[in-house]
């Protein structure tokens, strides 16, 4: 499986509460919820394909609980009909990497604990089409520093959030990236699709 890595992001680089108000309070955060207000039916459709494409989805455990409590066994789960999201989260196999989850209520979840770059490495050698990574941004630094993404799609927001945490950390390992699709929906929202492509080229003079 090809293992992506899908990420709301702030053109500030913030990832932090981007959906609710309280989802996230992390460091004194206290913008939350800066997402919701510019995502629109476009973009909701595109997100609705993404999760269509899922074989298996892979999670950092906060995520998960995120996830867990709303698509799984809160109010928007498994009762909202033919939802694409709400089908392929439960449908589909999860995966969490976590050394303190023991005991997960969503069904078909496994937890990944001691060498999760082993684990991760053995899930995507196995068949299929894609195994997606949502939000989890510190699984997402670890994953990428650790070489074990395929491909990195990023949904842009018109925002300067100006708190809270980055994708990407201030110093980390250094990557070119190869765009393989690009688009913007009516309210701003711009969708890229990357694959990492080895080291950058630098300017020698």
């Amino acid at each position: 499986m090809k293992l992506t890595t899908i990420t709301h992001v702030s053109v500030d680089g913030v990832t932090q509460g981007l959906g609710a108000v309280d989802e996230d309070r992390r460091g004194g955060f206290e913008r939350g919820g800066w997402a919701l207000p510019l995502f629109d039916d476009e973009g909701e459709t595109f997100l609705g394909q993404v999760f269509q494409r899922a074989d298996a989805f892979l999670f950092g455990r906060r995520t998960y609980e995120i996830f867990a409590g709303s698509w799984g066994t809160g109010s928007w789960g498994a009762d909202q009909g033919n939802n694409p999201i709400s089908m392929a989260l439960n449908t589909q196999p999860k995966y969490v990497a976590s050394a303190t989850l023991t005991d997960p209520q969503w069904a078909d979840t496994t937890v990944l604990s001691g060498d999760v770059a082993a684990a991760v490495r053995e899930l995507k050698a196995k068949p299929g089409g894609e195994l997606q990574v949502h939000g989890s941004g510190s699984l997402v630094r670890w994953l990428f520093g650790n070489q074990l993404v395929d491909e990195i799609t990023l949904l842009t927001y018109p925002v300067v959030v100006g708190q809270g945490t980055r994708l990407f950390p201030p110093t980390g390992p250094d990557t070119a990236l190869e765009l393989v699709g690009s688009r913007a929906t009516s309210n701003g929202l711009t969708i890229q699709v990357y694959r990492p492509a080895g080291r950058p080229r630098y300017a020698t003079a």
